[in-house]
Formats: structure tokens, C-alpha cells, sequence
């Protein structure tokens, strides 16, 4: 099975939950990263690097870089925040915090929130939304111009976020072919590196979508822009799933074509999606009651929802899930799995717990609590 590692971003640093051998005797360790704001931590299973992803209006944007399972970290600043602000005012106040007047590569991003690594590069996701690759682990940055520049750029609404591109997916392949998800563009993908982006948000079965009427559901042929969540099932084909502002979407076709896969869920609204390592028809996630009705569990019961036929039907998963009075939220980077058989799924929450499944969903335990509030859940898995 290899070492887990649960990797977890929260509004107050970076945190790491060590699971020993057969996913058990969870311990916390954290937080990392000088109390940022972390919207995503990622790690390389070959080296077991880890990098997280964060920042804010009073830092600025940045990535931290750890190459001792946490022990250490080291910070690469992106754009200046209100600190450089009053250190360039105040002596004092730049001794204490160790600040000099170096210039920053960039300017305009408020935060980090992907990351991503394909193909021996660093990819991250900005706010505003604009895509970052780093060819050297994540010490220098170069932005994508063929994104930054795309001519649909004007008509991007941002979601209630903001403009953030959230969701990085890539085939391991295919290099140079990739997705991402931008609140509230929608799906762009490249098949050259970055170079060029196609919009990927035409719905497949419009006629079943006639009565969907919100904001944010389809409209115009194609599926509401504020795409949540995104993955891309395993194996050879181009199978997709998202998690939109307005259902469950399923493209066969890298995205070409979205339909809707919403029925048999309790909602429309969620955030989090996850595909099964192995089984590209073995999905979960975690349905909200509605983007207007307070985004908690409907009727304030948490569950998991499971496919095993690709979205054609889906079954509640509760066991060892809070079943009254639960009125947490699970965002949209905050649910992620593992490689082991049988497959571990894990969520956090923005009451500051982690779930976790060792058995494909069927049953869930907390391995974490009092954190945070959770923004991102990944897993390294050395071995």
C-alpha cells in the first residue's frame, strides 16, 4: 500500500495527517506554511515533495515547498501584498517580519489556488484566474499566455469566490493535453501545452436540460460556466466528470460534450468530485441542499453519494457520517482519494473535520477534527 498521507489546506495553514500502515492511527501534524491561507497542497509521490498553494490580499500570492515530509518549508512569493505595503513604511515592522525590497515576478494575483504537476512541471491555478507553469519544482513561474489571452476573456463572470481558475486535470498519456475549470467560465482545454485553449462546455442532451431554470444552470446549448469541480476518470479514453454549480455532468469525450447525470441525487448543488483510481465508473460526491438554502447536507444528514455505473444511478454512503443537526459545508478542492485496494476516499469540512473511507465510500470514520476550515484535501502516497 505504500505511506499515506493526507495533505490538507485550510484558512490557517497547511496540515498533514500521517496514517500508519492499513490507514489507521492517524496523527495531525501542522500547521505549516506561516498561518497562510492555503487553498491547495499537492505532493509528488516519486520524490514525496510537497507544495502548497495560497496566499491573500495581506501577503500576496505564493507557493511553499517542503522536501522533508514537512519538516521544512521554503516560500516562493509571486506578487507583493498589503505587507510590503506597510514594511516599506515601517523600519521596524520590516525587521521583524525579515522583509527587503525585492521585486516579485508578478503583479495583479491575489492568490495561489490549484496546483498541479504533469509532465515534470509545476502547474498553478491563480486569482484572477490565469494559469502558472514552473519548470524548475517551483522557484520561478512563467504565466500561459495563450490562456491570459484568450479572446473570450472579457465575458469571464467571476463566481462568488472570484475569478479563480480552481481545477487542473491532465493526462499522465498525453503531455501538453489538459483541463481546467474556471468559476465561472466554464472548461477550457489544450492539446498543445498551453499554447492555444478550446471552451468545453456544450451540453450533450440539451432537450433533457430545458427546465433547468437558474443563473447558473444551462443555458444557450451549453452547461452554466460555474463549473465546481472536475476529474478525469483512469485508463485510455477521454472520460470526465464535473461537479457543476447546477448538477452532475458526464463527458465521454474529453469534454467535447457534457450530459447530465444529476438524477437520483438529492440536489443539484455541490462542490467536491472524486473517480476511483481503477474503475472509471466509480464516482462520489457529496451533494449541498442548495446554493440559496444554506449549502449543508439535505435535510441536515451527511452523505456520501456513490455511483458504480458512470452517474446512470447513485446511492447514499452514511455509515459513521453525522446524521442530525450536521450543517457543515465541503468545498469545492476539499475531497480526494487514494491509489490503495480498496480504494480510500477522504473529505474535509469547513467545520475543521476529515473523513475518511478505506473501503470505496461504503463506510467513514474521523481521522481529524477542530482544524480549520478545510479549503483543499489531497493524498500522497509513497510506495
Amino acid at each position: 500500500m505504500g505511506e499515506i498521507t493526507v495533505l490538507v489546506g485550510t484558512t490557517k495553514g497547511a496540515f498533514l495527517i500521517d496514517g500508519r500502515s492499513g490507514r489507521s492511527g492517524w496523527a495531525v501534524r501542522g500547521p505549516f506554511c506561516d498561518g497562510w491561507g492555503i487553498n491547495h497542497v499537492i505532493g509528488d509521490p516519486e520524490t514525496g515533495v510537497i507544495w502548497a498553494g495560497g496566499g491573500g490580499d495581506w501577503s500576496g500570492a505564493g507557493v511553499w515547498r517542503s522536501e522533508d515530509h514537512g519538516d521544512s518549508w521554503h516560500l516562493t512569493r509571486l506578487t507583493k501584498g498589503q505587507m510590503d505595503d506597510w514594511a516599506a513604511n515601517d523600519e521596524s515592522f520590516a525587521k521583524m517580519i525579515g522583509w527587503t525590497e525585492a521585486p516579485l515576478p508578478f503583479e495583479g494575483f491575489s492568490q495561489v489556488w490549484s496546483l498541479h504537476r504533469a509532465d515534470g512541471k509545476l502547474y498553478a491555478g491563480m486569482k484572477p484566474a490565469s494559469l502558472l507553469v514552473s519548470e524548475d519544482g517551483g522557484a520561478r513561474f512563467e504565466e500561459l499566455q495563450g490562456l491570459a489571452q484568450h479572446p473570450t476573456r472579457d465575458s469571464w463572470n467571476p463566481g462568488g469566490a472570484g475569478l479563480v481558475l480552481h481545477t487542473i486535470v491532465s493526462d499522465p498519456q498525453a503531455p501538453g493535453k489538459m483541463w481546467i475549470g474556471i468559476s465561472a467560465a466554464g472548461v477550457f482545454a489544450t492539446e498543445d501545452g498551453g499554447a492555444t485553449w478550446e471552451r468545453r462546455n456544450r451540453l450533450g442532451n440539451a432537450g433533457a436540460c430545458a427546465d433547468h431554470h437558474h443563473p447558473a444552470g444551462p443555458e444557450g446549448g451549453e452547461i452554466g460556466h460555474c463549473v465546481h469541480n472536475m476529474v478525469r476518470a483512469p485508463g485510455g479514453g477521454d472520460l470526465m466528470y464535473q461537479q457543476n454549480h447546477h448538477g452532475v455532468w458526464r463527458s465521454r469525450d474529453g469534454g467535447r460534450n457534457w450530459d447530465d447525470v444529476t438524477a437520483g441525487l438529492p440536489s443539484t448543488f455541490g462542490f467536491p468530485i472524486q473517480v476511483h483510481p481503477r474503475d472509471p465508473a466509480v464516482v462520489w460526491t457529496l451533494p449541498l441542499n442548495g446554493d440559496m438554502a444554506g449549502r449543508f447536507p439535505p435535510d441536515a444528514a451527511a452523505a456520501v453519494w456513490k455511483s458504480t455505473d458512470g452517474g446512470d444511478s447513485w446511492a447514499a454512503k452514511r455509515d459513521g457520517l453525522p446524521q442530525v443537526s450536521c450543517f457543515f459545508t465541503v468545498l469545492r478542492q476539499a475531497m480526494a482519494g487514494d491509489r490503495a485496494d480498496p480504494a480510500g476516499v477522504y473529505f474535509g469540512t469547513n467545520s475543521g473535520s476529515v473523513f475518511a473511507s478505506v473501503d470505496e465510500g461504503e463506510s467513514w470514520s474521523e481521522i481529524a477534527r477542530h482544524l480549520p476550515t478545510v479549503l483543499s484535501v489531497e493524498v500522497l502516497q509513497r510506495g
